[in-house]
């Protein structure tokens, strides 16, 4: 008897030590890196983006393997997923879900630091038929990273729509779709018995767009709101000031109908698009600004939800890049972040949240060569910059600071940026007819600071209006050596100012 209590009281330490930890630890906001896109950046690329913007957390929809090399030794997390067309033979075949961990996991750990696997996506809202065979994917997937002795390391779990949960205002009566039981109570207790837990995706746009004015607009963007204005559960009196903490609730309220009371919510894809159709009026730049820079703060300040104040609720934002050829209404194209050049959709107000996201940093982008690019059509863009362009390129002259590397590929990188900068980095003064790109990497080494650094070249403010190369090809001067071209320019600048002087 004595025996049985111990074991008793041993479980239920163990079923209470995720959720601990999940108070206890800090909460993070990660990104989702979607691959719709007509140029994906290289993986390279997204990583320097990664890091550009102190992003620690990452979810892939796939084990993509140029990526996860290219994350490796990066110091950031990364969740990976199992695709739902890869399910069938997961779920059938313990040999091939062993398989596909040597792959995709053991290959590249701890070099790469896999922290989770998502087995399959909103499988049970978009894939019902293969609910069958969701839970053993999940044990056959976590037994391949026991054998590995990895599952301590890398938590597995499903995501979940969040139209699974039913009723779910007020969250205390919320509870799933009760036809999906007899697979959501053993995919609960495995989530349990692991200490892993529930991946749920929150989208409180669609929940405002499908209200018919019921929801307010501040409600689903996580604006401050009186008190008088926040909705109430009139089971608990406790009032919610937005849709996301009524869901995150109403996501525990519904595994705890099913007496699964110790399992953390984890946030998988939640945002807000930053362009519609003429029938999505809310899908806009502004609110897609407003409901981010919310949601971060809200997140990183640990605020918690009314069920738990101070526990974490780590998300993840849907998503990094625009998704120009994904299918559907044009809000399915534009939830990202930044555009595949790398240049943010819109600047986010993220004063007091941290450092994580930070393009809201004056001269947090840059304009640099576009890999791969003529040199003939890069040495006349050059000229151009240093001639008609009105770029000081004093810097680039032997004996300055950003002469070395003395090559055309490093000058025009410099010229580039400082055009860039000097037209308040607006729309096509980053093109230079292709063979430009937007960067948020900062280029500058040694003492070769470019103008985007500070703002400055060579110490002074600049303001100028010049005029775009791309507006007739008879404005850029013609092929020739770069070294010529910055001479002649600052030759003819020395003149002009001798003429003044003596005038």
């Amino acid at each position: 008897m004595a025996a049985l209590l111990l074991l008793f009281i041993s479980l239920s330490l163990a079923l209470s030590a995720s959720l601990a930890a999940a108070v206890d630890e800090a909460p993070f906001i990660g990104v989702n890196i979607g691959t719709d896109l007509s140029d994906m950046p290289h993986p390279t690329q997204v990583v320097a983006l990664l890091k550009a913007q102190q992003i620690k957390h990452v979810r892939l929809y796939d084990a993509d393997r140029g990526m996860l090399t290219a994350l490796a030794n990066s110091g950031i997390q990364v969740m990976v997923s199992v695709p739902n067309d890869q399910l069938l033979g997961i779920g059938q075949s313990n040999s091939t879900a062993a398989n596909w961990v040597s792959k995709n996991i053991v290959a590249h750990y701890p070099s790469t630091n896999i922290t989770a696997i998502c087995v399959g996506s909103e499988v049970l809202t978009t894939l019902p038929n293969a609910a069958p065979i969701l839970v053993s994917s999940l044990k056959y997937i976590n037994s391949a990273l026991v054998a590995s002795n990895l599952d301590r390391q890398i938590k597995v779990s499903t995501s979940f729509a969040s139209s699974l949960i039913l009723d779910s205002f007020p969250p205390s009566q919320a509870f799933f779709n009760k036809s999906l039981n007899p697979v959501m109570v053993p995919l609960l207790s495995f989530l349990q018995s692991t200490g892993s837990y529930l991946m749920l995706n929150v989208y409180p746009y669609y929940d405002y767009m499908q209200s018919n004015g019921v929801i307010p607009l501040d409600y689903a963007l996580l604006e401050p709101l009186p008190p008088n204005k926040e909705a109430v559960d009139a089971n608990t009196l406790v009032h919610y000031s937005n849709v996301f903490d009524a869901m995150v609730d109403a996501a525990y309220f519904a595994m705890s109908d099913l007496n699964f009371t110790n399992i953390p919510v984890l946030v998988t894809e939640t945002g807000w698009p930053s362009k519609g159709d003429p029938n999505e009026p809310d899908a806009t730049l502004d609110n897609a600004n407003t409901y981010n820079s919310n949601l971060i703060r809200h997140v990183l300040n640990k605020t918690g939800t009314p069920k738990h104040p101070g526990m974490a609720v780590s998300t993840y934002i849907y998503e990094l890049y625009n998704e120009d050829t994904k299918s559907g209404p044009l809000s399915e194209k534009n939830w990202g972040l930044f555009n595949a050049n790398g240049e943010p959709v819109y600047v986010m107000n993220l004063a007091g949240s941290g450092s994580v996201l930070a393009n809201d940093t004056a001269n947090q982008t840059f304009c640099t060569v576009k890999d791969g690019a003529d040199r003939k059509m890069v040495q006349a863009a050059l000229d151009w910059a240093c001639g008609a362009g009105k770029v000081d390129c004093s810097a680039l002259l032997q004996g300055q600071t950003c002469y070395e590397p003395d090559n055309v590929i490093a000058h025009a990188a410099y010229a580039f940026d400082a055009y860039y900068h000097q037209m308040g980095k607006g729309p096509g003064t980053c093109d230079f007819k292709g063979v430009a790109t937007v960067t948020t990497t900062d280029p500058s080494h040694g003492t070769c600071v470019y103008p985007g650094s500070g703002g400055k070249q060579n110490g002074t403010m600049v303001n100028v209006t010049a005029p775009s190369m791309n507006s007739t090809a008879s404005d850029s001067p013609g092929v020739g050596d770069h070294h010529s071209v910055i001479r002649f320019t600052m030759l003819f600048g020395l003149l002009a100012l001798g003429l003044l002087a003596w005038l």
